[in-house]
């Protein structure tokens, strides 16, 4: 009976497929997004003084059905970087790195001067203003979202 059974199975998939009733299949979104995450004003400001850290500042929104937290992150052309926050430590603020940022439905943030921003170590000297350095943000789970930020000099807008 079981083998029958697969038969039928067989056959009815054989017949839709003759007939163009193949199911959907939803694409995957590319390598490097996550769906329902938009990145804007994402830059990388160098430092005023070489081998200091460049900092990256960017507006983060999601809009999609899996929560995950931003853990991670790395910059091209920088040895290491490092989501930091200010807070307040023994009656002072003072900049410190970032815990695990929870993001689900509607999270808005900021990356911006005297809250969260990213700090970019070692930045090449071959990375110039006006050219472009990608950013990956490493979420739970290990998916990746890439994005280009535009390298602005120490004195440009933040």
């Amino acid at each position: 009976m079981r083998g029958s059974t697969v038969a039928m199975g067989a056959a009815a998939l054989l017949t839709l497929s003759a007939c163009g009733g193949e199911a959907e299949v939803a694409e995957a979104p590319p390598e490097g997004v996550i769906e329902g995450v938009t990145i804007e004003n994402a830059r990388m400001v160098l430092p005023p003084v070489p081998g200091n850290p460049a900092a990256v500042y960017f507006d983060f929104s999601y809009e999609g059905d899996r929560a995950f937290s931003l853990g991670r992150v790395s910059v091209e052309g920088a040895e290491s970087a490092t989501m930091h926050q200010y807070g307040e430590y023994n009656f002072e603020m003072q900049m410190m790195d970032a815990l695990p940022i929870p993001v689900s439905n509607g999270t808005t943030i900021e990356f911006k001067p005297g809250d969260y921003h990213v700090m970019a170590m070692d930045v090449s000297p071959e990375i110039e203003p006006g050219d472009t350095a990608e950013v990956t943000l490493t979420v739970s789970g290990g998916r990746q979202h890439k994005f280009d930020a535009e390298v602005r000099a120490a004195g440009d807008e933040r």
